[in-house]
């Protein structure tokens, strides 16, 4: 009892220490990871170092794994739920890692135990992982009292995945670079199904198929200047579907080279009734579709998950 009556008093003394303001006093806190969807994708080239710029619209989906933080001695990491098999070895989860680099940049960082409620499919180019450790920043920064835009998250976000920056902000936005760049965008409610065929990916294969050299292009210049941009506030939702459509994803063939299922996943959902379009999201092989309505997205979930029973099929939205 005195251990704990001591561990109650130092956990939000550290947390003025460390911010000078009071932090949220940490009992058990919780936070959503929310699957990214790359309604478009192009990859512009390689660059000299071997990392691929790219030019990417995300939404992000009503589908999410959650997260939650007790405070411990130590840091450590539960997975469960239905995903929690995949996940791996804990010591390589990136939950894990952004911790131990955030704790290299805020002295007496206040961590615990994360418990990680796995259920989005993993490789799946919905940026599962990655949107995992940035509800684990999220959370540390609530749990040590670090303001949202605390540089020293970007910082740790950039350092340790690329798709990390755009989950930390979990926000419609265009995304360039190699996913530090980001733009905010008001994007109306899509209906959607997301179709995962419980294949995993992986992107180093994918960009491997791409085939692209070092400091090799695949837009030029021109190409880049001519794309069109996307529509401004208070844009209908058929002018958002026109523009997604014109769209594309570079990493759709070489995906379907790496793993031909993923065009099966496009067969079924682009056959669906009252689909607008489909794609793939990221480097697959997840794949989705937009509808007009929720009750259109619901029907067609219901029909492709009947007919492919072993499948990973979400109806929901896109924001």
């Amino acid at each position: 009892m005195v251990w704990l009556w001591r561990l109650r008093r130092f956990v939000p003394d550290r947390c003025r220490a460390v911010t000078n303001e009071s932090c949220i006093p940490m009992t058990r806190l919780t936070d959503t990871a929310r699957a990214k969807v790359n309604l478009t994708l192009r990859v512009l080239g390689r660059r000299v170092d071997g990392y691929h710029d790219l030019e990417s619209l995300v939404a992000f989906a009503d589908c999410a794994d959650t997260l939650t933080l007790e405070h411990g001695a130590e840091l450590a990491l539960d997975t469960v739920g239905p995903g929690a098999g995949d996940c791996g070895e804990a010591a390589d989860n990136l939950v894990l890692r952004v911790a131990l680099r955030l704790g290299e940049r805020v002295p007496g960082l206040v961590t615990g135990r994360f418990t990680l409620d796995k259920r989005l499919p993993v490789a799946a180019g919905i940026g599962g992982g990655s949107a995992d450790a940035a509800a684990a920043l999220r959370l540390l920064a609530r749990a040590n009292g670090l303001a949202a835009d605390d540089p020293r998250l970007a910082e740790v976000a950039r350092e340790t995945g690329a798709d990390i920056p755009v989950c930390l902000a979990s926000h419609a936005c265009t995304m360039t670079g190699v996913g530090e760049n980001l733009e905010m965008l008001q994007l109306p409610s899509l209906p959607c199904v997301m179709v995962n065929p419980r294949v995993g990916v992986a992107t180093k294969d994918v960009f491997a198929a791409l085939g692209l050299g070092k400091g090799e292009l695949l837009a030029g210049p021109g190409d880049v200047l001519l794309s069109p941009g996307w529509p401004g506030a208070g844009a209908s939702f058929d002018d958002w579907i026109n523009a997604i459509a014109r769209g594309v994803n570079d990493l759709e063939k070489p995906a379907l080279k790496v793993e031909p299922v993923i065009g099966e996943v496009l067969a079924a959902l682009r056959a669906s009734a009252g689909v607008r379009l489909a794609r793939m999201s990221g480097s697959g092989a997840t794949c989705f579709a937009i509808y007009d309505t929720i009750g259109d997205a619901g029907l067609a979930a219901k029909a492709i998950a009947q007919d492919h029973p072993g499948w990973w099929v979400h109806a929901g939205a896109l924001s």
